[in-house]
């Protein structure tokens, strides 16, 4: 079981006890916190408080967060299309709507449970549920991930992550058309205050989040452009154009309400992946084409211009 403490400020006197505990310990939602508080899990100076609590300058918390259970993650014999294999990485491209590793409410066909059956062994570094997960894309968006196979490998991309050096492209197709045709978004990215499963533009307990963008193609209400990252936020591309006014074609989460198109999910492609490979030490770049539920959109557009 973790422990967590902390202390409330005078900028703290007055708020809920659950309001408070969201904004300190992000990485869970308001529900779940407010959950354990019910389960008596967190105190205040040592005695048990309901979720309403209005805290007072020098509270001192104590949170309890019970340990995870122990899921077993099953092989799954799923096709996936691997790019290239070598016997400590793999570069996969993606398909829209595969969830990348089990997580609550997918605990089968997911990525990490193809990834079971096909290889013999894969980095522990990120635990039973992540197994040789480096980076995720989103449920709906597709292209390429590089998963590692061992702990070294794991390590030394998870390092070139850090330092901001791995190559990503994506290609997107956004609502409305650009003015500029090339921009950079420098905006810091967080849990939305208001609805904890999104994320936001936020200056509130966020990090720094920099997107870099050119236009590809300009139709008559939508623009399709290339995105690079230097950052890797959480919804970072689909938050950033969000911000723009231009969401993503398709997002069901930070886009328009009333879509002009059937489909599934956002039109975001993770199109290309470079980095240094971590044993040759040579610069490897892979691309993947756009599917075809995407180009049947740009067609689409294309023809009404």
């Amino acid at each position: 079981m973790e422990t967590i403490e902390l202390e409330a400020l005078d900028c703290d006197i007055g708020k809920r006890m659950d309001v408070f505990l969201a904004e300190k310990i992000q990485e869970y939602s308001r529900s779940y916190l407010k959950k354990i508080i019910e389960e008596q899990l967190v105190t205040v100076c040592g005695e048990v408080k309901k979720a309403n609590y209005k805290l007072k300058s020098g509270d001192k918390i104590k949170v309890l967060i019970p340990s995870p259970v122990n899921l077993e993650i099953k092989p799954e014999d799923i096709d996936i299309d691997v790019i290239y294999e070598d016997d400590i990485l793999l570069v996969i491209n993606k398909p829209q709507g595969m969830v990348v590793h089990p997580a609550h409410g997918n605990y089968s066909g997911t990525l990490v449970n193809a990834l079971l059956k096909r290889c013999h062994g894969l980095s522990g570094i990120n635990g039973v549920i992540r197994p040789g997960i480096v980076h995720r894309i989103d449920k709906n968006t597709s292209g390429l991930i590089v998963v590692a196979k061992t702990n070294e490998a794991h390590l030394d991309l998870s390092q070139q992550l850090k330092q901001h050096s791995i190559e990503r492209k994506y290609v997107a197709l956004l609502e409305g058309r650009l003015r500029e045709e090339m921009g950079k978004i420098d905006a810091p990215i967080g849990r939305d205050p208001i609805n904890r499963k999104k994320m936001a533009v936020t200056s509130k307990n966020s990090k720094n989040a920099v997107t870099y963008y050119r236009v590809l193609e300009s139709f008559q209400s939508n623009t399709l452009i290339e995105a690079k990252l230097e950052t890797g936020r959480t919804h970072q591309i689909r938050v950033h154009m969000s911000y723009i006014g231009h969401p993503v074609v398709g997002d069901p989460v930070y886009g328009y309400k009333k879509q002009r198109f059937k489909l599934e999910g956002q039109l975001l492609h993770a199109a290309l992946l470079g980095f240094v490979h971590p044993t040759a030490k040579s610069y490897m770049e892979f691309t993947a084409p756009l599917p075809d539920y995407f180009k049947k959109i740009l067609n689409i557009l294309r023809n009404n211009v």
